[in-house]
Protein backbone atom coordinates (compact mmCIF):
# COMPACT_ATOMS: atom_id res chain seq x y z
CA UNK A 1 0.00 0.00 0.00
CA UNK A 2 1.51 3.37 -1.20
CA UNK A 3 2.86 5.16 2.53
CA UNK A 4 2.25 9.01 3.36
CA UNK A 5 5.46 9.97 1.49
CA UNK A 6 3.90 8.16 -1.82
CA UNK A 7 0.54 9.96 -1.65
CA UNK A 8 1.95 13.29 -0.24
CA UNK A 9 3.60 13.68 -3.87
CA UNK A 10 0.35 12.20 -5.43
CA UNK A 11 -1.48 15.06 -4.09
CA UNK A 12 1.47 17.30 -5.68
CA UNK A 13 0.74 16.40 -8.96
CA UNK A 14 -2.92 16.49 -8.82
CA UNK A 15 -2.56 20.17 -7.08
CA UNK A 16 -0.65 20.93 -10.58
CA UNK A 17 -2.68 19.75 -12.59
CA UNK A 18 -5.96 20.10 -11.43
CA UNK A 19 -6.01 23.35 -8.68
CA UNK A 20 -7.47 26.48 -9.64
CA UNK A 21 -9.02 25.61 -12.96
CA UNK A 22 -12.08 24.97 -14.05
CA UNK A 23 -13.81 21.29 -14.52
CA UNK A 24 -14.69 20.78 -17.78
CA UNK A 25 -14.63 16.46 -17.07
CA UNK A 26 -16.36 14.64 -14.24
CA UNK A 27 -17.22 11.32 -14.54
CA UNK A 28 -17.33 8.98 -10.93
CA UNK A 29 -17.51 5.34 -12.16
CA UNK A 30 -19.06 4.23 -8.63
CA UNK A 31 -22.07 2.58 -8.15
CA UNK A 32 -22.88 5.58 -5.28
CA UNK A 33 -22.25 8.81 -6.94
CA UNK A 34 -22.56 7.52 -10.62
CA UNK A 35 -24.73 10.42 -10.80
CA UNK A 36 -22.49 13.14 -9.75
CA UNK A 37 -21.43 16.02 -11.58
CA UNK A 38 -18.42 18.56 -11.14
CA UNK A 39 -18.04 20.39 -14.37
CA UNK A 40 -18.00 23.85 -13.83
CA UNK A 41 -16.69 24.09 -10.42
CA UNK A 42 -13.08 25.24 -9.70
CA UNK A 43 -10.71 22.70 -8.29
CA UNK A 44 -9.70 24.85 -4.53
CA UNK A 45 -6.60 22.08 -3.68
CA UNK A 46 -5.80 18.92 -3.17
CA UNK A 47 -4.09 18.02 0.03
CA UNK A 48 -3.10 15.01 1.45
CA UNK A 49 -3.92 13.01 4.97
CA UNK A 50 -2.20 10.45 5.80
CA UNK A 51 -2.90 8.16 3.26
CA UNK A 52 -5.55 9.62 2.25
CA UNK A 53 -6.56 12.39 -0.49
CA UNK A 54 -8.97 15.37 -0.47
CA UNK A 55 -9.75 17.71 -3.45
CA UNK A 56 -11.76 20.10 -2.89
CA UNK A 57 -13.59 22.31 -5.38
CA UNK A 58 -16.10 25.07 -5.07
CA UNK A 59 -19.62 25.38 -3.47
CA UNK A 60 -18.38 23.26 -0.65
CA UNK A 61 -17.43 19.76 -1.57
CA UNK A 62 -14.45 17.65 -1.14
CA UNK A 63 -13.39 14.32 -3.42
CA UNK A 64 -12.00 11.93 -0.85
CA UNK A 65 -9.97 8.98 -2.49
CA UNK A 66 -7.69 6.60 -0.88
CA UNK A 67 -5.46 4.36 -3.13
CA UNK A 68 -5.24 1.30 -0.75
CA UNK A 69 -3.30 -1.24 -2.24
CA UNK A 70 -3.23 -1.04 -6.40
CA UNK A 71 -5.08 2.48 -6.54
CA UNK A 72 -2.93 5.24 -8.12
CA UNK A 73 -3.67 8.56 -10.33
CA UNK A 74 -2.61 9.54 -13.67
CA UNK A 75 -2.50 12.73 -15.35
CA UNK A 76 -2.65 13.34 -19.02
CA UNK A 77 -3.23 15.83 -21.43
CA UNK A 78 -6.78 16.33 -22.27
CA UNK A 79 -8.35 14.28 -25.17
CA UNK A 80 -5.79 11.38 -24.15
CA UNK A 81 -7.07 8.24 -24.28
CA UNK A 82 -8.27 7.18 -21.18
CA UNK A 83 -6.61 3.38 -19.86
CA UNK A 84 -9.16 0.53 -21.26
CA UNK A 85 -11.54 -1.69 -19.07
CA UNK A 86 -13.02 -1.22 -16.02
CA UNK A 87 -10.45 -0.24 -13.86
CA UNK A 88 -10.70 3.71 -13.87
CA UNK A 89 -13.27 4.70 -10.94
CA UNK A 90 -13.25 8.48 -11.30
CA UNK A 91 -12.01 11.32 -13.95
CA UNK A 92 -11.51 15.05 -13.10
CA UNK A 93 -10.43 16.82 -15.77
CA UNK A 94 -10.11 20.65 -17.40
CA UNK A 95 -9.19 22.40 -20.97
CA UNK A 96 -5.68 21.49 -20.25
CA UNK A 97 -5.42 17.74 -18.50
CA UNK A 98 -7.00 15.14 -17.01
CA UNK A 99 -7.20 13.01 -14.04
CA UNK A 100 -7.39 9.48 -14.08
CA UNK A 101 -8.07 7.80 -10.78
CA UNK A 102 -7.51 4.14 -11.91
CA UNK A 103 -7.97 1.12 -8.93
CA UNK A 104 -9.08 3.81 -6.30
CA UNK A 105 -10.07 1.87 -3.20
CA UNK A 106 -12.33 4.52 -1.84
CA UNK A 107 -14.06 7.42 -3.89
CA UNK A 108 -16.18 9.16 -1.77
CA UNK A 109 -18.44 12.78 -2.15
CA UNK A 110 -18.76 14.74 0.59
CA UNK A 111 -19.45 18.26 1.82
CA UNK A 112 -16.26 20.13 2.87
CA UNK A 113 -17.49 20.49 6.37
CA UNK A 114 -17.75 17.15 6.76
CA UNK A 115 -14.83 15.83 5.65
CA UNK A 116 -13.88 14.50 9.24
CA UNK A 117 -16.06 11.96 8.52
CA UNK A 118 -13.81 10.23 6.43
CA UNK A 119 -10.06 11.80 8.11
CA UNK A 120 -11.32 12.76 12.03
CA UNK A 121 -10.21 9.43 13.21
CA UNK A 122 -6.68 10.00 11.96
CA UNK A 123 -3.99 9.95 14.21
CA UNK A 124 -1.25 13.52 13.72
CA UNK A 125 -0.26 13.28 10.07
CA UNK A 126 3.41 12.70 9.66
CA UNK A 127 3.72 14.54 6.86
CA UNK A 128 1.21 17.57 7.88
CA UNK A 129 1.84 21.03 8.92
CA UNK A 130 0.16 20.72 12.23
CA UNK A 131 2.99 17.38 12.88
CA UNK A 132 2.83 17.02 17.12
CA UNK A 133 5.34 14.00 17.99
CA UNK A 134 3.98 14.26 21.42
CA UNK A 135 0.13 13.86 20.53
CA UNK A 136 1.42 10.63 18.44
CA UNK A 137 3.47 9.45 21.23
CA UNK A 138 0.25 9.95 23.68
CA UNK A 139 -2.01 8.11 21.15
CA UNK A 140 0.50 5.39 20.71
CA UNK A 141 0.57 5.06 24.85
CA UNK A 142 -3.27 5.01 24.74
CA UNK A 143 -3.13 2.15 22.83
CA UNK A 144 -1.34 -0.06 24.80
CA UNK A 145 -4.12 -0.02 27.20
CA UNK A 146 -3.92 -2.61 29.66
CA UNK A 147 -2.87 -5.90 27.63
CA UNK A 148 1.52 -6.34 28.11
CA UNK A 149 1.30 -8.23 25.00
CA UNK A 150 0.20 -5.01 22.66
CA UNK A 151 3.36 -5.01 20.63
CA UNK A 152 4.79 -1.52 18.91
CA UNK A 153 4.89 -3.34 15.54
CA UNK A 154 1.22 -3.23 15.47
CA UNK A 155 0.62 -0.25 17.24
CA UNK A 156 2.92 1.87 14.37
CA UNK A 157 0.55 0.58 11.69
CA UNK A 158 -3.23 1.74 13.44
CA UNK A 159 -3.59 5.05 11.62
CA UNK A 160 -5.40 6.43 14.72
CA UNK A 161 -2.47 6.67 16.35
CA UNK A 162 0.03 8.47 13.71
CA UNK A 163 -1.05 8.49 9.87
CA UNK A 164 0.84 7.61 6.84
CA UNK A 165 3.00 5.37 8.14
CA UNK A 166 2.95 1.33 6.43
CA UNK A 167 4.78 -1.53 6.46
CA UNK A 168 8.18 -0.02 4.82
CA UNK A 169 8.33 2.73 7.17
CA UNK A 170 7.17 0.85 10.33
CA UNK A 171 10.49 -1.81 9.18
CA UNK A 172 13.04 1.35 8.94
CA UNK A 173 11.81 3.25 11.96
CA UNK A 174 12.19 0.04 14.19
CA UNK A 175 15.76 -0.85 12.62
CA UNK A 176 17.08 2.74 13.51
CA UNK A 177 16.03 2.45 16.54
CA UNK A 178 17.18 -0.45 17.76
CA UNK A 179 13.57 -1.87 18.86
CA UNK A 180 11.77 -5.07 17.95
CA UNK A 181 8.42 -5.00 16.82
CA UNK A 182 7.50 -7.29 19.36
CA UNK A 183 8.73 -4.85 22.35
CA UNK A 184 5.51 -4.38 24.32
CA UNK A 185 4.48 -0.59 24.06
CA UNK A 186 4.37 0.28 27.22
CA UNK A 187 7.96 -0.74 27.43
CA UNK A 188 9.15 1.36 24.80
CA UNK A 189 11.25 4.03 26.29
CA UNK A 190 10.91 6.84 24.45
CA UNK A 191 7.62 7.00 22.09
CA UNK A 192 7.90 10.72 21.36
CA UNK A 193 11.61 10.10 19.93
CA UNK A 194 10.25 7.12 17.52
CA UNK A 195 7.12 8.88 16.16
CA UNK A 196 9.38 12.04 15.51
CA UNK A 197 11.92 9.15 13.61
CA UNK A 198 9.01 8.05 11.40
CA UNK A 199 8.19 11.65 10.98
CA UNK A 200 11.64 12.42 9.47
CA UNK A 201 11.91 9.53 7.83
CA UNK A 202 8.70 10.11 5.60
CA UNK A 203 9.78 14.11 5.35
CA UNK A 204 12.97 13.05 3.42
CA UNK A 205 10.92 10.54 1.63
CA UNK A 206 8.30 12.74 0.15
CA UNK A 207 11.24 14.44 -2.08
CA UNK A 208 12.13 11.22 -3.50
CA UNK A 209 10.53 8.98 -6.19
CA UNK A 210 11.97 5.75 -4.38
CA UNK A 211 12.15 5.02 -0.84
CA UNK A 212 15.33 5.53 0.72
CA UNK A 213 16.45 5.30 4.38
CA UNK A 214 19.95 4.60 4.33
CA UNK A 215 20.79 7.53 2.00
CA UNK A 216 22.17 5.31 -0.37
CA UNK A 217 19.72 5.54 -3.54
CA UNK A 218 21.40 3.17 -5.79
CA UNK A 219 18.89 0.63 -6.97
CA UNK A 220 18.65 -2.65 -4.33
CA UNK A 221 20.70 -0.22 -1.57
CA UNK A 222 18.13 2.53 0.03
CA UNK A 223 16.70 0.02 2.62
CA UNK A 224 17.98 -1.29 5.63
CA UNK A 225 15.36 -4.28 6.69
CA UNK A 226 12.10 -3.81 4.40
CA UNK A 227 12.41 -6.35 1.48
CA UNK A 228 15.72 -7.78 2.39
CA UNK A 229 14.28 -11.14 4.19
CA UNK A 230 16.89 -13.83 4.54
CA UNK A 231 19.47 -11.24 3.44
CA UNK A 232 22.15 -9.85 5.49
CA UNK A 233 21.81 -7.32 7.52
CA UNK A 234 23.58 -3.98 6.35
CA UNK A 235 25.13 -3.36 9.22
CA UNK A 236 25.52 -6.68 11.27
CA UNK A 237 25.62 -9.20 8.93
CA UNK A 238 22.78 -11.38 10.59
CA UNK A 239 19.87 -12.86 8.09
CA UNK A 240 17.13 -10.77 8.10
CA UNK A 241 13.74 -11.24 9.17
CA UNK A 242 10.26 -11.78 7.51
CA UNK A 243 6.97 -12.75 9.04
CA UNK A 244 3.70 -11.36 9.44
CA UNK A 245 2.33 -9.28 12.88
CA UNK A 246 -1.02 -8.64 13.61
CA UNK A 247 -4.39 -10.19 12.29
CA UNK A 248 -5.82 -13.30 11.89
CA UNK A 249 -4.17 -16.15 9.74
CA UNK A 250 -6.75 -15.56 7.08
CA UNK A 251 -6.31 -11.75 6.99
CA UNK A 252 -2.35 -12.08 6.70
CA UNK A 253 -1.25 -10.38 3.35
CA UNK A 254 1.35 -8.49 2.40
CA UNK A 255 0.50 -4.94 4.42
CA UNK A 256 1.21 -6.87 7.40
CA UNK A 257 4.64 -8.17 6.72
CA UNK A 258 7.41 -7.44 9.22
CA UNK A 259 10.86 -7.72 8.66
CA UNK A 260 13.71 -6.79 11.41
CA UNK A 261 17.00 -8.29 11.91
CA UNK A 262 17.32 -9.88 15.14
CA UNK A 263 20.65 -9.09 16.36
CA UNK A 264 20.55 -5.27 16.11
CA UNK A 265 16.52 -5.29 17.20
CA UNK A 266 17.02 -8.09 19.90
CA UNK A 267 13.85 -9.59 21.72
Amino acid sequence: MPEGDAVYRTAVRLRAALDGRVLTRSDFRVPKHATADLTGRTVIETVSRGKHLLTRVDGGLTVHTHLRMDGSWRVFPAGRRLPPGDVVRLVLGNAAQVAVGVRLGMVDLLPTAREDDVVGHLGPDLLGPGWDAALAAARLAAWAGPGAENTIGEALLDQRNLAGIGTIYRAETLFLAGISPWRPVARVDDLERLADLAHRLLMAGRERAATVTTGDPRPGRGTWVYGRGGRPCRRCGTRVGVTHLGGAPAARSPERLVYWCPACQPR
